[in-house]
């Protein structure tokens, strides 16, 4: 009979999953709802097999994991990860996961594949993987993935195209894997060119030269952006992310891809600037300098540089004069509430979205009720959280707009972004909600925004 040690903080995913295991797997389970209780465990006892969630405090499976291994325990682990932690399911393979499985609704599935697992991650104890073991590993991987994803070996030859592939580029599995030689990038740009695979060490200039903006980048993975040719004809941004994977020795055996449109979910802003300017580190200050002056005031100078830089950036888009006019406003009247909105509109458009969130968030400081500033908020965290992936910012996207819909249930476009930001992070189910309630409200003429008229403004 076998041993397996279960860590996950659900009871209700403990106890199903030992009843499971120990009813049908004919094996002994012993549970903890922690990574830091189950170390101590791991001090006295040893165990054939371990399970451990991704998602828990303190200490998260992954951390869990790199601290096992860095004590040569070798006991064989699988990563329970939930829908979207597709990165999540590399960075355990490289860090010396034997599989990971995946999380869903249907439950007595995942348990079956759970017993076959922990059988052949036992039957097959060992530090590291034979290349085509490891290749397998990699295919499964980019199945795994929700987003359009595919694979190539260390020769650059493709190892797999999952369905997400097959929809976007309209290429099926069957007539990519093989391939090599740049053949994955035609259906995305027409030629046969490097595509962020291939550049992941690359330097910055020679992303750059190949019109890739890096959004983040740390040892072995990346996330860029480029423009391509979308099948109208017109420009269209695909967002992309590539990460190396590694056998348990540290040997390199592959690397993913994924690919996603984001056109029509960043909005065409991308489109107008330069490649790079994603990329804009800064230090400036998202505050004007100087102190607000009564006399200036008195003189009604602040509104008359605050519609200056309305006119510029709404009727003109010449958006960096613009900022230098809303400064000049909020140099003289610092509490201008509309003036830190605009700019940041400003600066969201000129793809300074760090800049553009902090200043819109001043506004929203100022006036934390305000609809069309709740709603610009939640839009810049749905842009950031999309271009770096990034759960925590989605779900502050989300956030935003749950708090714009508390006010105003009937505002069609928070519906249909909050739909978005859910979607992005996973949540198939929920999104389609959301995106029916704003498509309902339009279609009774019932949709609200709560917002200014900067034509009459203007």
């Amino acid at each position: 009979m076998l041993s397996v040690l279960l860590i996950d903080d659900e009871e209700e995913v403990l106890s199903v999953t030992k009843l499971f295991l120990e009813r049908f797997g004919d094996m002994k389970v012993q549970v903890s709802k922690s990574a830091k209780d189950s170390l101590a465990v791991l001090h006295d006892q040893t165990f054939d097999a371990i399970i451990v969630d991704y998602d828990m405090p303190e200490i998260n499976g992954i951390e869990f994991l790199k601290i096992l291994r860095s004590k040569g325990d070798v006991t064989p682990v699988i990563i329970f990860t939930g829908v979207g932690r597709e990165y999540a399911a590399i960075e355990a393979l490289n860090n010396g996961a034997n599989f990971y499985l995946k999380k869903g609704e249907d439950i007595q599935p995942q348990l079956r594949e759970m017993v076959h697992m922990i059988r052949r991650a036992v039957e097959g104890k060992m530090v590291g993987r034979g290349i085509g073991t490891s290749q397998k590993i990699l295919t499964d991987v980019v199945h795994f993935f929700s987003d359009p994803a595919f694979a190539i070996d260390r020769d650059g030859k493709v190892i797999a195209w999952n369905d997400g592939m097959v929809h976007l580029s309209g290429i099926e599995a069957a007539d990519m894997i093989g391939k090599k030689d740049h053949e994955y990038a035609v259906p995305f740009f027409g030629r046969k060119v490097p595509m962020l695979v291939d550049m992941v060490n690359e330097d910055p200039v020679v992303l750059k030269r190949n019109n890739y903006a890096i959004v983040t980048r740390e040892d072995g993975k990346i996330i860029a952006w480029t423009k391509a040719p979308g099948p109208d004809g017109a420009d269209r941004i695909l967002w992309m992310k590539a990460s190396f994977l590694y056998d348990g020795k540290g040997i390199f055996v592959g690397t993913i891809g994924g690919v996603r449109d984001i056109t029509h979910t960043v909005g065409t802003d991308l489109l107008l600037h330069e490649a790079s300017a994603i990329a804009e580190k800064t230090e400036k200050s998202v505050a004007p300098q100087g102190q607000g002056k009564m006399f200036d005031r008195l003189l009604g100078k602040s509104k008359s540089h605050y519609q200056e830089g309305l006119r510029l950036y709404y009727r003109e888009g010449k958006y960096e004069d613009a900022i230098a006019a809303f400064d000049r406003a909020l140099e003289i009247e610092p509490s201008h509430t509309y003036a830190w909105h605009d700019r940041g509109v400003c600066l969201r458009a000129l793809e300074r979205n760090e800049e553009a969130l902090a200043s819109i968030t001043k506004a929203l400081e100022l006036a934390p009720a305000e609809e069309e500033i709740l709603f610009t908020c939640g839009a810049t965290l749905q842009k950031l959280g999309i271009l770096r992936d990034d759960s925590r910012i989605l779900s502050a996207a989300a956030d935003t707009y749950n708090q714009l819909l508390e006010k105003n249930p009937a505002n069609a476009d928070a519906w249909n972004n909050l739909g978005i930001c859910v979607q992005a992070m996973g949540r198939d189910d929920l999104s389609r909600q959301y995106f029916e309630r704003a498509k309902d409200l339009k279609r009774y003429n019932k949709d609200r925004f709560r917002k200014r008229n900067l034509d009459t403004i203007v």
